[in-house]
């Protein structure tokens, strides 16, 4: 992968440091080094065995966010079930603080978990004052130390490494993702995969190298009125992610949905102007694969993310990218994330706006009964 060191110098003597989109660059390129140390960290500092001695008796998570932290809570919901057989689920904010009886079930224990990249968002604080009010211990996952989230919730896992300088979250999305990801592998005493993940950096690296050119030179051939980004099962959280950054990034629209769903009625959109972003979950999907081939036919562009593709994934893929990431499937949620985060930078960048700086949006979503401050990090 391309070294974040190449953006600071050119030919003509600029320091593309300063570029529209230059800090969101870095942080996606440093992906796989942030993995590695956050991880790393986590294992050194017993983190993780003091959440496990803490809530390992719980019957089920409840994962709580806003924008893409929600997004993560969806991709970590479908990774604790299928690493503990527990019950788990991801919810925005807003639903518990507006309908706290459609969320708050009868399970014995039933742990919440806040996702905050800045411990500072209005409404994940909002739902961890009524859980603490309602005496239900909580467990927060930030990347910013000594913030309001940290103070309301029973235990914090923090990732300063993962932050970031842009508006959008990129790296502290895969790195909180990795994070509860191995959580729950060892909850779940699932030694295959957190071993993974604790070598998703080497695994992932060759496949995301040569990524940026790719992505930038078939940005730079195509024009696209729509996007949609498709996925099931764990994929859909992804898939949903997708399409918040090429919106934010690009200010383009985008929708998500399940991949089979799309053909009860939404597929009436596509056109060679429409972008179809396939997240496929394996090689050997058939029912997956039907979906693009047929989209293909009715003449949409298509952009597929898969492990490995077969004869049919090839000749149906305008785009093409293969992780061939040797790992459980689970693992490659977060290199799967890293094509959609460049082709909404590229996006944003051919369009002459600055991914760094989306407008209409800030680095905080403070609400306006929130005490007035400048925040220093980012609110999703």
């Amino acid at each position: 992968m391309s070294s974040s060191l190449e953006l600071n110098d050119s030919s003509d003597g600029r320091d593309l440091s300063k570029a529209p989109g230059a800090h969101s660059l870095a942080e996606i390129l440093s992906q796989p080094e942030c993995w590695s140390s956050c991880l790393a960290s986590l294992s050194q500092s017993g983190t993780l065995e003091r959440v496990c001695d803490f809530f390992g008796d719980a019957d089920e998570w409840l994962f709580i966010g806003c924008g893409s932290s929600y997004y993560v809570g969806l991709c970590a919901a479908a990774s604790m079930i299928a690493l503990t057989g527990l019950r788990a689920r991801a919810i925005p904010a807003s639903e518990i603080l507006l309908y706290p009886e459609l969320v708050l079930t009868a399970a014995k224990k039933c742990i919440p978990v806040l996702i905050s990249r800045s411990g500072q968002t209005s409404e994940v604080l909002k739902a961890a004052e009524l859980l603490r009010a309602r005496s239900i211990p909580t467990l927060a996952i930030s990347c910013a130390e000594g913030q309001a989230l940290e103070k309301l919730a029973s235990l914090t896992i923090t990732l300063p490494a993962a932050d970031e300088k842009s508006t959008v979250m990129t790296r502290s999305f895969t790195s909180m993702l990795l994070t509860l990801q191995y959580l729950a592998a060892v909850l779940g005493q699932n030694l295959t995969h957190s071993e993974s993940l604790s070598k998703i950096s080497a695994l992932a690296t060759p496949a995301l190298r040569t990524l940026p050119d790719r992505i930038r030179d078939f940005v730079g051939a195509h024009h696209f009125a729509d996007y949609v980004c498709l996925g099931q099962g764990p994929y859909y959280g992804l898939a949903c992610e997708y399409a918040l950054k090429v919106t934010e990034m690009s200010v383009s629209y985008a929708q998500a949905f399940h991949t089979l769903e799309f053909r009860h009625g939404p597929k009436s959109i596509v056109a060679p102007e429409t972008l179809l972003i396939f997240l496929q979950s394996g090689e050997d999907c058939e029912a997956e694969s039907d979906v693009l081939e047929e989209m293909k036919s009715l003449g949409g562009t298509t952009f597929v993310v898969v492990n490995h593709a077969n004869n049919l994934v090839r000749a149906a893929a305008d785009m093409l990218v293969e992780l061939a990431v040797d790992s459980p499937e689970l693992i490659r949620l977060a290199p799967s994330l890293v094509p959609g985060q460049l082709l909404s930078l590229y996006t944003g960048l051919k369009k002459g706006l600055d991914p760094d700086s989306p407008r209409h949006l800030s680095r905080a979503v403070i609400l306006d009964d929130e005490p007035a401050k400048k925040p220093e990090h980012a609110a999703l």
